[in-house]
């Protein structure tokens, strides 16, 4: 081994250590950052109960539990929050959100919750797009929207149901993306720069619909957010800024 190939050698071993070494510090000094969504404790429990309104527009709706083999799978910190709305003419809206603790494998890429409950993902369909929240102060919420196939079976017959999905990432601080490698980024440069791990949660809104109908389905649960979405989530901006997140 040369003398070139013994220094290269050394400079990516004390490059390796002093990664390892930043990483130790930064888990062992963290702080672990505020919800940005509303929540209450969960007596005898390290979880949250994330809140949802009882009711938004004309809708009503029931509270639903969080599946078994989520809470078996996800870290034991990661908090929920789910309802199932339905209005006075049958549709109905499921929302969920999903608020990480100290592990940031509590979320996930959007589309993996779609995925793994059978529904095939229209790539061609689906894009990121926005919704004009009006309060506490007007702004452009970016959200991902996503187009799913799933055939169902009702009554004996088969059937092809179209999924309308959106949904968005907001934590502490007034940032909120429709996009995972986003919100990864910024938790990682909030972790560095100031030793908080940033606590984002995921808010998604899902309704089943006929094929041909998507349009207007995604219309109503667009109206559906801004009736409900500022019931959910804290967005502490100053009256006025309209900017939809920092660079």
């Amino acid at each position: 081994m040369n003398k070139q190939t013994w220094i290269i050698l050394i400079v990516a071993l004390g490059l390796m250590g002093g990664t390892a070494g930043l990483l130790t510090n930064l888990r062992t000094h963290q702080k672990l950052g505020q919800p940005a969504v509303k929540t209450r404790p969960i007596p005898g429990s390290i979880r949250l109960q994330v809140e949802l309104p009882e009711r938004a527009l004309d809708y009503a709706s029931q509270a639903v539990e969080v599946d078994k083999t989520a809470l078996d799978w996800l870290p034991p910190d990661t908090s929920f929050g789910q309802r199932l709305y339905r209005a006075p003419d049958g549709f109905q809206a499921s929302v969920n959100v999903v608020l990480m603790g100290s592990d940031r494998t509590s979320l996930h890429k959007t589309e993996f919750c779609l995925e793994g409950q059978g529904w095939s993902i229209d790539r061609s369909a689906s894009h990121e797009t926005t919704v004009r929240i009006d309060r506490p102060y007007p702004y452009d919420l970016p959200v991902m929207k996503f187009i799913a196939t799933r055939e169902v079976t009702e009554q004996g017959r088969k059937l092809t149901a179209r999924g309308v999905y959106l949904a968005w990432f907001v934590a502490d601080g007034d940032e909120f993306t429709a996009q995972h490698w986003q919100r990864m980024w910024w938790m990682a440069r909030d972790l560095v720069r100031t030793g908080v791990l940033q606590r984002w949660a995921m808010i998604s809104y899902f309704t089943v619909c006929a094929p041909g109908q998507e349009d207007a389905a995604c219309d109503r649960l667009k109206k559906f957010i801004v009736a409900s979405a500022p019931d959910i989530q804290l967005v502490p901006r100053p009256a006025g800024q309209t900017s939809t997140a920092r660079p």
